[in-house]
């Protein structure tokens, strides 16, 4: 298997509204809990600074979007959400995912990546996200409703583009 990452394409979208859903589904990582459609997942698209997919060939096996953490003034700081296809999974496809995006920033206007509210249960990223250079910068006690209805604390995490 030979992954690679570039910009997402008009027919790469109902794969990409799956994977999106598969993790919003699961109820431990993302904090959005409506399902999207495909239309709505375009439009969100359209939104993004990049939208990027990891390819297995031509098949779509993750997604992220990269974006203005905030407005304004904070608006040279960046925000990304990253989704692997829950079949592909372990395979270091996020790693190249994440290090796409950080390659991505400068050349976007960005000049660092924060992460609101990595759930502190997900071990796989956290660990990712420290070998990658990330800096766990404050935890958000009980910041994330889980699908079970229980609470995890939420860390914030930064990297300088």
């Amino acid at each position: 298997m030979e992954i690679t990452v570039r910009e997402y394409q008009e027919k790469d979208i109902p794969k990409m509204t799956e994977i999106w859903n598969q993790v919003v589904d699961q109820g431990v990582a993302f904090p959005g809990m409506e399902l999207l459609s495909q239309e709505d997942m375009r439009a969100y698209l359209e939104q993004q600074t990049l939208a990027a997919c990891a390819y297995d060939g031509d098949s779509v096996v993750g997604m992220y979007v990269l974006h203005p953490n905030n407005i304004g003034r904070c608006a040279h700081i960046a925000n990304a959400s990253f989704a692997v296809d829950q079949s592909h999974k372990g395979q270091g496809i996020g790693e190249k995912l994440v290090r796409h995006a950080l390659s991505s920033l400068s050349p976007c206007g960005f000049t660092g990546l924060q992460f609101n509210a990595v759930v502190a249960s997900n071990i796989p990223a956290i660990s990712l996200y420290l070998q990658l250079g990330f800096r766990a910068i404050g935890t958000i006690p009980n910041g994330f409703l889980m699908k079970d209805g229980s609470y995890q604390n939420i860390i914030i995490f930064f990297h300088e583009a």
